[in-house]
């Protein structure tokens, strides 16, 4: 039984080394723009989701769904958030789906986690996929209206729809996306 137990461990000593070397000497891939291999994408976002469900503090939002509140959540979203996850006019642009994991677009696929989550991910981002942390530029305040305009984006106000047709909406959320021309080879 102890030789069982000691080739098991050095079974495992050793896929844990050539683990090491392979990430070690750059032989495991990290662009964004590859495909990810059936293991990544079975397990990845399986991992964020369990990650979320045992940190997130199961708290309540503080903010009532009202118009002000929501109006406030549009300004933080339209300035910190529709360049990634698009505007009503331009939900799925280009641009998010150049990062891995896809950038999820909310004007075309509301989300539909507990408000807990969303506030946890807003304060502390998603390691390794462009989801910034969100808490040393924005109070709980500020996070919990973004939280609430998530919560509530498919059921605005009229005032808060009318800040989308405003100037001030990023190019980069609702321009249309730009195509080469063919005499401009695309970079691979």
């Amino acid at each position: 039984m102890r030789n069982f137990f000691t080739g098991v461990f050095l079974t495992l000593l050793i896929i844990g080394i050539a683990l090491f070397l392979a990430l070690k000497q750059g032989y495991i891939d990290f662009r964004a723009d590859q495909e990810p291999s059936p293991l990544e994408k079975k397990f990845a976002m399986a991992a964020v989701d369990a990650s979320t469900d045992r940190h997130a503090p199961d708290q309540k939002n503080p903010l009532m769904a009202n118009e002000e509140t929501l109006l406030a959540g549009t300004k933080l979203y339209i300035n910190h958030c529709a360049g990634c996850h698009g505007v009503p006019s331009n939900p799925s642009s280009q641009f998010p789906k150049s990062f891995y994991p896809p950038v999820p677009t909310f004007f075309r696929d509301a989300p539909d986690m507990p408000e807990n989550q969303n506030f946890y991910i807003i304060e502390h981002g998603v390691r390794w996929s462009g989801m910034p942390a969100w808490d040393k530029t924005l109070n709980d305040t500020q996070m919990w209206q973004l939280v609430t305009f998530l919560s509530n984006i498919e059921k605005l106000p009229p005032a808060a729809k009318r800040e989308f047709d405003l100037p001030g909406v990023p190019a980069a959320a609702t321009a249309p996306a730009a195509t080469p021309s063919p005499s401009m080879p695309m970079k691979r």
